[in-house]
């Protein structure tokens, strides 16, 4: 099975030592990604906003494979605090249709100003 390393300027170049993402065979792993905008660097103060970024730049790194939101198979969300749900539940839905990728939320404490951090698989065969 081949392995090939994502890179792409639509989404937040990393600022750690992690890719942004990888392709192994038919699957595609993205790093968790949080609502920085790769263009400015800016991260809003606002919930929504960070997550339409958060999945902008998942589309932005499944978009280098020609792999689209609906090639998702399983998310792992992670929620700065759980008042968020609801909200996540409404935006969420409006990025993926059913069936809807198989997810994961969890709750807990994520660095300086983010509210959610979002990784993702995706199953794209290679043609």
């Amino acid at each position: 099975m081949s392995r090939n390393v994502i890179k792409t300027d639509n989404a937040p170049k990393p600022t750690s030592p992690y890719s942004q993402g990888h392709r192994a065979g038919d699957l595609i792993y993205t790093a968790g990604q949080v609502g920085i905008d790769p263009e400015t660097g800016n991260l809003s103060d606002n919930f929504s906003d960070q997550l339409h970024q958060t999945l902008t730049n998942i589309k932005g790194i499944l978009n280098v494979e020609e792999a689209t939101m609906n090639d998702v198979i399983k998310t792992t969300v992670i929620l700065s605090d759980v008042k968020f749900f609801s909200e996540l539940n409404e935006i969420y839905k409006t990025y993926f249709k059913e069936p809807y990728p198989a997810r994961t939320t969890i709750g807990a404490s994520l660095p300086g100003k983010v509210m959610v951090e979002i990784e993702a698989v995706a199953y794209k065969p290679k043609e």
